[in-house]
């Protein structure tokens, strides 16, 4: 099922077509997006998630987001939304059509979650490490490389998918060039050892995460120590447990990296859910 509304409150036909062939969003990759969790009738870390889409379009130059009209827009779906319990409400915008007024293309989608990403949350997944080719420092040398902003640009990040599904993985840990940890493709890393969640910090380029977020402030509560810190591969081979999380993968259980099993984390999987789950 599909839910499509644009940003002056209004629904739209899924399947008729929207965007033109000259949108800049589908000729350059040239805009941002936001994907939220719906559970139950309630989209989670809609503040978060329009603060970054705010963030993710200030560097790259897009006109600030209407925060009340995607508001609107999101609302929209949720009235009109008759499918599963959760879903996901990816928010998108983009530059608009090449050689046209400036006006940006909008929308807020509501689909689906696929039965692959559900089977993974529960039987966790195999990852590969893969070499991003980003060091430190350099989000700050060199803006115009958008490291951080949530663009609509994944060739790169889907390219790595591939390659991990070539080497019977199903997901990519970045790593930096000496070997420092980034982030997924899609998701956070957060490992954890010894009582203590960590992942690493934005400034070397990532995404700030809003289900990390979450669950961190759920563990802080538990009574658990949280830390935003750089980690290494070694790292997470050593932690009694890895996770990839997101928005629509929720809290994520790596049991296999690079081909080697890590350790039996499904307890601990159990116990981060509910930290996460606390939050709502």
């Amino acid at each position: 099922m599909r839910v499509l509304a644009l940003l002056d409150g209004t629904l739209a036909d899924p399947d008729s077509p929207l965007l033109r062939v000259d949108d800049l969003g589908l000729m350059r990759g040239d805009g941002v997006f936001e994907t939220i969790l719906v559970v139950n009738g309630w989209p989670r870390e809609v503040d978060a998630h329009l603060d970054r889409l705010s963030r993710s379009a200030a560097m790259l130059d897009l006109p600030e987001p209407d925060h009340a009209a995607w508001r609107q827009a999101i609302q929209v779906v949720l009235d009109n939304w008759t499918g599963g319990d959760e879903f996901a409400l990816k928010l998108v915008l983009t530059r608009g059509v090449e050689g046209g007024d400036g006006t940006p293309t909008a929308f807020a989608l509501g689909m689906d979650i696929g039965e692959k990403v559900l089977r993974q949350r529960v039987e966790g997944i195999a990852a590969i490490t893969l070499e991003r080719g980003i060091e430190p420092g350099l989000a700050e040398r060199a803006p115009w490389l958008l490291l951080g902003a949530k663009s609509l640009s994944y060739a790169v990040n889907m390219a790595a998918l591939r390659e991990a599904e070539r080497r019977g993985a199903a997901e990519v840990v970045f790593t930096t060039s000496d070997g420092l940890v980034l982030e997924g493709p899609t998701s956070t890393v957060v490992a954890v050892t010894e009582g203590t969640l960590r992942t690493p910090p934005a400034t070397l380029g990532i995404l700030p995460g809003t289900t990390q977020a979450a669950l961190f402030r759920g563990a802080e509560r538990a009574g658990w120590v949280t830390k935003v810190e750089p980690l290494r591969v070694a790292d997470l081979r050593a932690a009694d447990g890895v996770f990839l999380v997101s928005s629509v993968r929720k809290i994520t259980r790596v049991h296999t990296l690079d081909g080697e099993p890590l350790t039996d984390a499904t307890a601990l999987h159990t116990e981060l859910n509910a930290f996460y789950e606390s939050e709502y």
